[in-house]
């Protein structure tokens, strides 16, 4: 399997080139079906490198070449294959391939068809070199790739200038985490004298010494602006201005999940600073909490998708700090499977309505798009922690670990998955349950889509209710079978973290509150929306205090232009008018024009009067006598 390593990421790159030269040659049906079809075949790799790691337990490393030396830095373009990136590489490959598929059907009436796939397939290629590559320093090339392929994506429809800015505000903002994941790259150079993962992670176990909270820090700034955490995450919820397969593919299974694999990755590290595994913790919760508030308010179906997407990125991130690292990647791959199914079937419901992506003009469309409200109530059920889905079996994973280490954190997370479940079912009964809200014409045009956009949501609907069944925990008579599988890669971290047991009455009272939790929220977003047939008033009308809180996303965007874009607007303008035109600028034209105004006067001395020559020259012949004579000095 070693020498065919090398193909999974090089065959979404070859798709690339192909649809991105051929975008203007080839038909849509053939861009289509390269695209695709290199995604499945780097599945098809991907399936057979997990089956040799899972029949022999051995990583696969493969080093390709020298790529260069510098000083004591030598750096090898090389890729690792271990238990962690075999499970990143079906969820990328895996999930790409059906969201591609579904991309089919979408997309088919755009005009940029096959610059779309080309853009889907680069991203393909820089996610899967993000996570096999054996260093940071490829993992980061992987990184900054990934981010330039939402820029491109996010604002695909760049004509409408609300969409550039979203993909610019996307851009920048994982710009700024980018810097502290640079400089985290340098410091650990700086400290273990190599940046692969073999010898740091070595070394680090040798090194107590070694500032391993400014390291983790500074990738975890990272990890903040990649996986949009508190305060680095307003640019996700903008950035649905994308076509939905980029919000399923980018926002939901692969690139924003990037900050909990490479803190998974590099969990030694983390693990040996337990200050910084605390403020982990922390932001997590607050993000999760802090996104489901909003999300409770939201009309745009998309919206609400996107800030549970923060809310559920939270979690994780909760579960990396509390060092539930096994159930963090759990709930990595649950969330990929649930959440790419709740985009593409908002997609699906966008896509019946004729674009329409306002909850309040949609309503009783259960019976209009049968596979669409079936697949997506699975989706919601999953992500709402309702057993045996899987949802249900990663965030309680998470949310016991969280118990052990503070009860504190239990009780907001509990709080956070009733809000979950409260705000994702208030979602389904507006859209799918009711009189239709619509217009005439839309009513007209309601379809279901067509089989290259349903098959993917029955796919990932048959993943998210089964799916969790790879981490049935003991009490409930299962063997956590992804956590015997990982455990390699955690090992150390385990050992020196110790084993937190719970009790399994402990374990069950906690699945039973949470179950609870969830159950009551969704009863009472059906007596709200289904009984009370209550419909989110219009922009227009007024909200009390809380919902327009809420309904405004707390004015978090509007805080940062105050605090932020304003002043730096103000000292742009100061630097421009004061240090640049009166200063800089005034300083090298003050310079030309005392030449300019110098030489009008010498000008005036060149008269063409002999005698003023003559006169002039006596005079000179005078002062150089006066001078040699020393009758004065200069």
């Amino acid at each position: 399997m070693e020498k065919y390593i090398w193909l999974i990421p090089l065959l979404p790159l070859a798709g690339f080139v192909i649809n991105g030269l051929g975008r203007n040659i080839l038909s849509k049906a053939v861009i289509g079906f390269i695209g695709s079809l290199l995604v499945l075949l780097s599945f098809g790799l991907s399936v057979a490198a997990f089956c040799q790691i899972k029949s022999t337990g051995q990583a696969i490393n493969v080093d390709l070449f020298n790529w260069f030396s510098v000083g004591s830095l030598q750096v090898n373009f090389s890729f690792l294959v271990d238990q962690l990136s075999s499970i990143m590489l079906l969820i990328i490959t895996g999930v790409g391939f059906l969201i591609h598929l579904y991309s089919v059907g979408y997309m088919h009436d755009d005009d940029g068809f096959g610059k779309f796939f080309a853009y889907l397939n680069l991203f393909v290629f820089f996610m899967l070199l993000l996570v096999m590559g054996s260093n940071y320093l490829i993992m980061f090339i992987g990184w900054e790739g990934v981010g330039l392929c939402s820029y491109l994506l996010i604002g695909f429809w760049y004509t409408n200038p609300s969409y550039a800015d979203a993909a610019k505000k996307a851009f920048i903002m994982n710009r700024i985490g980018d810097l502290g994941f640079l400089i985290g790259i340098f410091l650990i150079f700086n400290t273990f004298g190599s940046i692969a993962y073999a010898d740091v992670f070595g070394k680090a176990l040798t090194t107590p010494g070694a500032p391993f909270v400014l390291i983790t820090l500074l990738l975890f700034v990272g990890a903040v602006g990649k996986s949009a955490q508190l305060p680095l995450f307003t640019w996700l919820p903008d950035a649905m201005a994308g076509p939905t397969p980029v919000s399923a593919l980018i926002h939901a299974a692969t690139m924003v999940t990037a900050g909990v694999y490479m803190i998974a990755r590099s969990n030694i590290l983390f693990t040996m600073a337990p200050q910084t595994m605390e403020v982990i913790a922390i932001i997590g919760l607050l993000t999760a909490a802090f996104a489901a508030l909003i999300a409770l308010t939201q009309t745009d179906i998309k919206k609400v998708l996107a800030y549970s997407t923060v809310s559920q990125l939270g979690y994780m991130f909760l579960g990396l700090g509390v060092g539930a690292y096994t159930g963090s990647f759990f709930h990595v791959l649950t969330h990929a499977f649930f959440k790419a199914l709740l985009f593409l079937g908002a997609g699906s419901v966008i896509h019946a309505m004729g674009g329409e992506q306002d909850m309040r003009k949609m309503g009783g469309l259960s019976g209009k798009i049968k596979i669409t409200f079936v697949t997506m109530l699975v989706g919601t059920i999953a992500i709402a922690g309702i057993p045996p889905f899987s949802g249900f079996f990663s965030k309680d994973e998470i949310l016991a670990a969280a118990y052990a280490h503070s009860v504190t954190f239990y009780v907001i997370g509990v709080i956070t998955a009733m809000l979950t479940s409260f705000y994702m079912f208030r979602m389904m009964y507006l859209t799918f349950w009711g009189k239709f809200r619509g217009t005439h014409e839309q009513e007209h045009h309601l379809h279901e889509s067509p089989p290259s956009m349903t098959i993917p949501l029955i796919v990932l609907a048959i993943l998210s209710a089964v799916g969790g069944m790879i981490g049935v925990p003991a009490v409930m008579g299962g063997h956590h079978e992804l956590g015997a599988y990982l455990a390699p890669v955690f090992e150390e971290s385990h050992k020196i973290l110790g084993e937190h047991e719970l009790s399994h009455n402990t374990e069950w009272a906690l699945m039973g509150t949470s179950v609870l939790g969830a159950l009551i929220a969704m009863a009472y977003a059906y007596i709200k929306y289904v009984k009370g047939a209550h419909v989110p008033v219009e922009d227009t009308q007024e909200r009390g205090l809380l919902a327009n809180l809420s309904y405004n996303k707390f004015y978090i965007d509007e805080i940062y232009d105050f605090l932020i874009r304003k002043p730096l607007d103000a000292l742009s303008v100061f630097f421009y008018n004061v240090v640049d035109k009166l200063g800089i600028d005034g300083l090298v034209n003050g310079i030309g024009k005392s030449a300019v105004e110098s030489g009008k006067g010498l000008r005036l001395l060149q008269t063409g009067n002999v005698g003023f020559y003559i006169f002039m020259m006596v005079a000179g012949i005078v002062a150089i006598l006066l001078y040699s004579l020393k009758l004065f000095t200069i």
